[in-house]
């Protein structure tokens, strides 16, 4: 077993017997600083695949790392000093990761909404269309300080920047820890997000999003 995640498991279950075998495995098929956990069903073998920007990162923060995906794994929510500094760097990431894809339309829809709210203050992050997807717009990955947005909303410029701006959202104001609890959606963040001028726009993209599935079904 690798010593890392022993040490991982030992901080998070003192007194608890390993019960199965593990090892890390360092993978260039990850975008920036994602990971996950591979296991058999009878959870005795496990293969933690790390992206291979975590190789150099210091041992603290990996094992914080690894004890966020064994929490997830044994559906547990204990808290250690190392989950702490890992969270500490994940909130960095963004301000070190690279930035390689920038579709033109997204860097356009980003660049009015950067000049519109925030002062042109915001550092531009990566820019991507997913596939056509009715139910995740758009989305803000950490770990590689990605905007996703669907390709639905090539269609339509103003539901296009509002589902920018939301997401820009998530990349000003990250995340905030409260014991077990994650917010995403914090009171500072709803309040921002009220300020988007077109004040019936979740309606228009409520009803954008129904007529496309309508599309869908009869012209499939």
């Amino acid at each position: 077993m690798h010593y890392l995640i022993k040490k991982a498991f030992k901080e998070l279950y003192p007194s608890k017997e390993i019960t199965f075998d593990a090892k890390i495995k360092y993978s260039k098929a990850f975008k920036g600083y994602n990971a996950n956990v591979k296991y058999a069903r009878n959870m005795t073998n496990f293969e933690f695949r790390l992206s291979y920007s975590w190789k150099e990162i210091s041992d603290e923060i990996k094992i914080g790392l690894l004890q966020s995906l064994i929490n997830k794994m044994f559906r547990t929510n204990i808290e250690t000093i190392n989950q702490e500094l890992y969270e500490i760097y994940l909130k960095k990431i963004p301000k070190v990761t690279p930035k390689l894809e920038c579709n033109p339309l997204l860097e356009e829809s980003f660049i009015r909404i950067n000049e519109k709210y925030f002062n042109g203050m915001m550092i531009q992050p990566n820019l991507v269309f997913g596939g056509k997807n009715f139910h995740t717009l758009g989305t803000y990955n950490y770990a590689n300080d990605q905007i996703m947005i669907s390709s639905l909303l090539t269609k339509d410029q103003n539901l296009l920047d509002y589902v920018m701006y939301h997401e820009m959202l998530h990349k000003k104001f990250q995340y905030k820890k409260s014991g077990k609890k994650t917010f995403h959606h914090t009171k500072e963040f709803k309040e921002w997000e009220k300020r988007y001028e077109d004040k019936d726009v979740e309606k228009k993209l409520q009803n954008f999003v129904r007529k496309e599935k309508l599309k869908k079904t009869f012209f499939w």
